[in-house]
């Protein structure tokens, strides 16, 4: 699969952009209510509410390139803490546990934190990337 070596940065801004989008909307139905679902209307001043405003704000951020590392590295922390409070209690194989999607965020972001945006970005575009 060396074909795809040659576009590596671009897909590493395609990761980012999407993985983005993805943690965005978990911020959006919870802060926004949209789109609508069973983590509407939650009270901002609650854990949930937090996590959904730093959802919102570093989502935004990721998607758009702008501090992406420290964006990346601030959702890693975030779902990895989702992941010990909302679902390892409930056993220890994240299969099990309904994990797994939090475990993959934390480590996606993780990822980001270190590789970097990619070369589609805002702050490329500040000349700052």
């Amino acid at each position: 699969m060396t074909f795809l070596s040659p576009y590596q940065p671009q897909i590493l801004s395609l990761f980012r952009i999407m993985s983005g989008l993805l943690v965005l909307q978990h911020g959006t139905t919870k802060i926004l209510s949209f789109p609508a679902g069973p983590m509407n209307g939650v009270s901002i001043a609650s854990m949930g509410g937090i996590a959904g405003v730093i959802e919102l704000v570093f989502g935004v951020l990721l998607v758009i390139g702008l501090f992406s590392r420290l964006s990346a590295f601030i959702l890693s922390g975030l779902t990895a803490v989702a992941y010990f409070i909302a679902h390892m209690p409930q056993g220890f194989f994240p299969l099990l546990n309904g994990g797994e999607l939090a475990a993959l965020y934390s480590f996606g972001f993780l990822y980001l934190a270190s590789a970097g945006p990619g070369p589609w970005t805002v702050d490329a575009m500040r000349g700052q990337g």
